[in-house]
C-alpha cells in the first residue's frame, strides 16, 4: 500500500499539538490494547533504530552511543528483531565502577578492563526492558517517563519486533507547543547533589548509580565550574581517552581520574525567574538534558528534561 501523500508532511501531526490540558495520570495497562493500527506514539518516534546484538561488545557499544550522540541502544536478535533487552549510559556507568556490574571487571576478569569490555552486551544489559506497544499514545508516554522515570521507550509490535524508540525529549517537543506561565524556580530541584573537580571517576559513578543521577554539578566553595553526566563519562571510554591513561589496563587506573579531565569549555546554565517554555525550547535547540540554575554566580538548582515534561504535562 502507497502512502499517502497528504499525510507525509504531518510529523507530530497537528492534532498531537492540540492535546487536553489534565493528563491522566494512572498506570498504563496496554495489555488490554488490541495490536492493531499504529498508535499517535509513531508520529514522534525515531522509526529507523540503531540496534546492537547481545553479542555485541561492550566498547562496540559503547563507541556507538558515543558517535552517534545516543543514551541508549536496543539489544535485538539479528534475524527477527525481536527486543531482548536494552544498554543505557546508566548500564556503562554501573559497570565502570559505579554499580554490581562492575563484578565483570573486579570478579570475572580479576580488574582486567581492556578484557572486560570486550565481553558481550549481555552480561550487562537491562533485559525485559519497559515497552510501549505500537498502538500506543503520547499521553502513554508521558505517563510511563513520569511514573517510570525512564528516559527512553522502545515500542514493540505484538510479536515483540522492535518498531521504534521515543525519548523524552521527543515528548517534550510535542508538549512544549503551548506556552506556559511557569518560572524555572517552580520547577527546578534546589537540593542538588554536587561533587568537587578532584573526585575520582569511580565515585562520581558510583554517587550516579546510588542516586539514580544521569549527571552532577561540579562546584567549588559553592560556585560552578561545571557539570559532568553520564554520557561524558561514557564518552570518556568511547572516543578512546581512556587508553590513552592506561598502563597495565587495571580498572583502578581508568577509574582514578579526576572528574576535571572530563569538564569542557562549554557550559550552559539558566537563571530562577526564566520561562520554562524559553528554556524547554533550548534544551531541545542545544540537545542537552539539563541546565545548572545560577542565581548571583551561586548554584541554587538543577532543571531537567524530566522535570520539563512533567510540568508541560501538568499544565
Amino acid at each position: 500500500m502507497q502512502p499517502n501523500p497528504n499525510h507525509s508532511e504531518k510529523k507530530p501531526a497537528d492534532r498531537l499539538l492540540k492535546m487536553p490540558g489534565k493528563l491522566n495520570r494512572g498506570p498504563v495497562d496496554f495489555k488490554t490494547r488490541i495490536a492493531g493500527y499504529e498508535g499517535e506514539i509513531m508520529a514522534i518516534a525515531t522509526r529507523n533504530v540503531i540496534t546492537a546484538q547481545q553479542t555485541t561488545t561492550i566498547i562496540q557499544a559503547v563507541e556507538i552511543m558515543t558517535r552517534e550522540g545516543f543514551r541508549r541502544l536496543p539489544v535485538v536478535d539479528a534475524g527477527t528483531h525481536r527486543l531482548r533487552g536494552i544498554v543505557t549510559v546508566s548500564d556503562i556507568i554501573n559497570f565502570m565502577g559505579g554499580g554490581d556490574k562492575f563484578n565483570l571487571v573486579q570478579v570475572k576478569h580479576k580488574g582486567n578492563f581492556l578484557a572486560a569490555i570486550n565481553e558481550g552486551l549481555r552480561e550487562i544489559m537491562t533485559p525485559q526492558p519497559v515497552t510501549m506497544p505500537v498502538t500506543g499514545s503520547i499521553d502513554d508516554a508521558v505517563n510511563v517517563i513520569i511514573n517510570r522515570n525512564i528516559g527512553g521507550i522502545p515500542i514493540i509490535d505484538a510479536e515483540e519486533n522492535l518498531r521504534g524508540i521515543v525519548t523524552e525529549r521527543d515528548v517534550m517537543k510535542v508538549l512544549t507547543t503551548e506556552n506556559s506561565s511557569r518560572r524555572v524556580e517552580d520547577i527546578m530541584k534546589s537540593s542538588v547533589r554536587v561533587t568537587s573537580p578532584d573526585t575520582p571517576i569511580g565515585k562520581v559513578c558510583e554517587e550516579m548509580v546510588k542516586c539514580r543521577f544521569r549527571r552532577l554539578p561540579v562546584v567549588v566553595d559553592d560556585v560552578l565550574c561545571g557539570i559532568v553526566t553520564a554520557t561524558d563519562i561514557m564518552n570518556y571510554l568511547g572516543k578512546g581517552k581512556v587508553f590513552e591513561q592506561l598502563t597495565t589496563g587495571d580498572s583502578a587506573e581508568v577509574m582514578g581520574a579526576p572528574v576535571r579531565s572530563l569538564l569542557s569549555g562549554e557550559l550552559h546554565t539558566t537563571t530562577p525567574d526564566r520561562n520554562i517554555h524559553d528554556i524547554a525550547i533550548e534544551m531541545i535547540q542545544r540537545r542537552i538534558g539539563a541546565f545548572p540554575v545560577i542565581e548571583d554566580s551561586h548554584l541554587v538548582g538543577l532543571v531537567t528534561e524530566y522535570d520539563l515534561v512533567k510540568a508541560f504535562a501538568e499544565e
